[in-house]
């Protein structure tokens, strides 16, 4: 029945916008306070939520949240109910607090808020500054998990590892995933300092899944895991990519696993680096198991399954086609080598159309370097981020990489899509299959062309 205030569906989103709205008037999620005092009092207050379920806790500079998703496919696969955490959202709130594969409903979250929303105030109450953001909501996922109750719980960190929010918990399992410069104006300026930030989800007795990594890194973490005396899993020593091909809609992976090899597994995702983040979420999820040399692997079968179901939108991902059109949540150097290596593997563009848009704050020469090769023309734009680097800004760096004839500059988002789709199929000359889109530059950009652009096409791409 529709009552008064609309539909029972209505109504519990217009509650969840309200309790966003809540959470919104919090210190943003670019403001850090580097302590864990809030969250821990939080903790305390709400009876230690966090340690009604087991948990998989992943940091690193790029690759969190596909893998997360992997793992949490993987886990759901074997029969646990599952919790996942990750951040920042693509499209909406509920993207970040996901039970059981899918994202909280609107009134969970609502009601969620609601129960936590006094002891927020507690805690605020008794602290220098009141909880932030980030803190809330990561308190918020945690009282969810134990309400559902979940079996086990895939949490992200939101940046760095010790001092995150998020490292009330204390997993068994920590996976590390690739680590390279980014957020240094907070985290330190060499991979080294960033790694020892970041070692910090390697707890007691847990065993560390740790990507390949740059020596100075590997050395931070390898020390950290020594000095909690916890268990390691390397790639490329204890796990990692055997062999891996070009497969329609994504790759064919042979991984070597903790307790053994799996063949013939097939990954809907493009990229080596999505690759190497599949050999980590197996490893992750085997040591969760206890799996082991001596024990042998996992089902394979159930393996190939979790693999072959795993989405991860955003991340080179096609919404549109002829032209195609990509979204991808790039925004590091890093994330866009990863990004254009596996455009030259997985598709085969004779026309490609960048658009960027970026956050201050981050190294735009660097990223935009990167991309220059791969694309014909850039349209330059602007998320709707309070953080964003203005159009104008953004555009005068890219003309000293790509030259003022190949830059074209669209503030409006909407606009830039609509002028690179338009470029596209323009040099094309009519031959669509062959033109491609490329979105990226930031999450909240990505986010926000999946919304603009609509749901994504069955068989794009």
């Amino acid at each position: 029945m529709t009552g008064p205030g609309g539909t029972a569906a209505q109504q519990d989103r217009v509650r969840r916008q309200q309790a966003e709205a809540r959470l919104l008037a919090r210190w943003g999620e670019s403001k850090i306070g580097p302590s864990r005092h809030r969250i821990d009092k939080l903790m305390d207050v709400l009876g230690q939520p966090q340690r009604s379920y087991r948990a998989i806790h992943l940091t690193g500079t790029n690759g969190k949240t596909s893998t997360a998703r992997m793992v949490d496919e993987l886990l759901r696969g074997f029969g646990l109910r599952t919790g996942r955490y990750t951040s920042p959202h693509l499209s909406q709130i509920t993207e970040r607090i996901v039970l059981d594969g899918r994202p909280v409903a609107d009134g969970v979250f609502a009601d969620g808020y609601a129960e936590i929303e006094p002891y927020l105030e507690l805690v605020d109450a008794g602290s220098d500054m009141p909880m932030t953001y980030f803190e809330a909501i990561t308190g918020l996922a945690f009282a969810i998990f134990a309400d559902a109750p979940v079996d086990v719980a895939v949490v992200e960190v939101g940046l760095g590892g010790a001092w995150d929010a998020t490292n009330v918990l204390d997993a068994p399992v920590a996976v590390v995933t690739p680590i390279d410069l980014d957020h240094t104006e907070l985290l330190g300026e060499t991979t080294a300092e960033i790694a020892a930030e970041k070692a910090g989800i390697i707890t007691a007795g847990a065993t560390a899944i740790l990507a390949a990594q740059p020596a100075d890194a590997a050395a931070e973490l390898l020390r950290r895991a020594a000095e909690v005396e916890a268990v390691v899993a390397r790639e490329g020593l204890e796990f990692g990519v055997l062999e891996r091909s070009l497969a329609v809609g994504g790759q064919l992976l042979r991984l070597q696993g903790l307790g053994g090899v799996y063949d013939e597994v097939f990954l809907p995702l493009h990229g080596e680096y999505q690759a190497q983040n599949a050999a980590c979420a197996l490893a992750a999820v085997e040591a969760f198991f206890g799996a082991g040399a001596s024990s042998g692997p996992l089902d394979a079968d159930v393996v190939r399954a979790a693999f072959a179901a795993v989405r991860s939108p955003g991340r080179l991902e096609a919404v549109r086609s002829a032209p195609t059109v990509l979204v991808d949540a790039s925004h590091n150097p890093a994330g866009m080598r990863a990004t254009v290596q596996a455009l030259g593997e997985g598709f085969d563009f004779r026309q490609l159309i960048g658009v960027v848009a970026m956050l201050a704050g981050k190294d735009v020469r660097s990223a935009l370097e990167v991309l220059e090769p791969a694309l014909a023309e850039v349209v330059i734009s602007q998320n709707s981020s309070s953080r964003a680097m203005p159009a104008d800004e953004l555009a005068a760096v890219a003309v000293e990489i790509f030259g003022a004839d190949r830059v074209t500059v669209e503030p409006r988002l909407d606009d830039a899509l609509e002028t690179a789709i338009r470029l596209a199929e323009e040099g094309a000359d009519g031959l669509l299959v062959g033109a491609g889109v490329l979105v990226t530059g930031s999450v909240v950009t990505a986010g926000e062309a999946r919304t603009l652009l609509g749901p994504p096409e069955q068989g794009a791409g």
